[in-house]
């Protein structure tokens, strides 16, 4: 019934999901807000680490970024930091309708042993991974390209599927590209 003037996006569909991760001080809550146009919609702070549970955010009836907490860095207890990892693991493996998982990393930093775990991790349960190198505002071009250029390289080597690309929330960099990634996952390929 598209033909009639429905639209589309109106139409049932199985509910479906893009998950955000990274290490605490990565800049996962400005990306969010950044690539969703609302600003305060996942909490920012200067303290890393303050997302601790799993936070849903719906774009449209049936389709949803979850926020998941971050890894590697906060100042908490190794405890928490361990069942933070289990949260982690328990939703990845567990979830039917995730269709993606955006990972961050910042530009200056990336594949950090936890980042390096993540991917090993969503290669093996065959989940599509692209990563927001965040923060690319802190480096001139070149160096932010240089390190693209990279990083591209080492996920051939994981997987060919897994993308990538520079991402400020900051300069509003690089939304435009993420939400192509959003689209393709969430099935608005055009």
């Amino acid at each position: 019934m598209v033909g009639q003037g429905l639209d589309a996006h109106a139409l049932p569909r199985r509910p479906s999901s893009v998950a955000f991760a990274g290490r605490s001080n990565a800049g996962k809550s400005s990306a969010i807000n950044a690539i969703t146009g609302r600003r305060g919609l996942a909490r920012t702070s200067k303290t890393p680490g303050r997302t601790q549970l799993v936070n849903f955010f719906e774009l449209r009836p049936g389709q949803r970024l979850v926020d998941l907490p971050g890894y590697g860095y906060a100042k908490v207890s190794e405890g928490i930091k361990r069942e933070w990892q289990g949260t982690l693991a328990n939703y990845l493996e567990n979830r039917e309708c995730l269709r993606g998982l955006m990972l961050m990393m910042d530009i200056r930093h990336p594949f950090k042993d936890f980042d390096l775990q993540m991917l090993e991790w969503a290669n093996h349960i065959g989940l599509p991974v692209h990563i927001l190198l965040t923060k690319a505002d802190k480096l001139k071009n070149g160096p932010a390209k240089g390190t693209l250029l990279q990083v591209r390289a080492t996920l051939k080597k994981i997987s060919p599927a897994f993308t990538a690309q520079t991402f400020s929330a900051l300069q509003r960099s690089g939304i435009d590209e993420a939400h192509a990634k959003l689209d393709e996952w969430f099935g608005f390929l055009g």
